[in-house]
């Protein structure tokens, strides 16, 4: 289990190299995605891993993508990506989830990664926690993620890039529909701090 030594801290100008330092360990996560896959497809970036990595850089130094890091000590072990629609409108099943959609969120949480080396830890939890406790500290509201239903078959590290649903069961968060093969559209309302 998470021991109790980390730390959470939001990803932002300060804290862009621990997290970058994390990203580069995993050869830019996800493909040399950098967590922008979510972000609006029409901002402006270069091509492969490094024009990610440049987009995410800007993103973060003007404060629209945001994340609850996990740290231990200096480094970066975990992160949480959260943000608002607007900041995240590109999510997997788009067209069914807005033809099915009853409630708009104020926030959804789209990405949750571990680094390798902590992985079965419960950091992916602290990491969702985390953000919960960032989005009650804006306001709160309603928020969702769109875990996956992992069943009994254990499934590849890249296809539970948003945790799963035990984990948002746990936190709180209530089923509300299916979303494509094995995602899952969950809510709940966190409360200002």
């Amino acid at each position: 289990m998470a021991t109790d030594d980390y730390s959470i801290q939001p990803l932002t100008a300060q804290t862009w190299n621990a997290f970058a330092a994390m990203v580069e360990r995993h050869n830019g996560i996800f493909g040399g995605c950098w967590c922008t896959y979510f972000h609006d497809q029409s901002l402006e970036r270069g091509p492969g891993y490094d024009g990610s990595r440049a987009l995410k850089q800007r993103l973060v130094e003007g404060g629209v993508a945001h994340a609850a890091l996990v740290m231990l000590g200096d480094e970066a072990i975990a992160w949480a990506e959260f943000g608002t629609p607007d900041e995240l409108p590109n999510i997997h099943h788009r067209k069914q989830y807005l033809a099915e959609v009853d409630v708009l969120p104020d926030y959804r949480v789209t990405c949750i990664f571990v680094d390798k080396r902590y992985r079965k830890h419960g950091y992916a939890k602290v990491a969702l926690d985390g953000a919960l406790a960032m989005i009650a500290a804006r306001g709160g509201g309603v928020v969702e993620g769109y875990p996956h239903e992992v069943g009994e078959q254990r499934m590849n590290n890249s296809f539970v890039y948003n945790g799963t649903r035990a984990m948002y069961e746990q936190a709180g968060f209530a089923f509300v529909r299916a979303k494509g093969l094995k995602n899952t559209v969950m809510r709940r309302t966190v409360q200002p701090a």
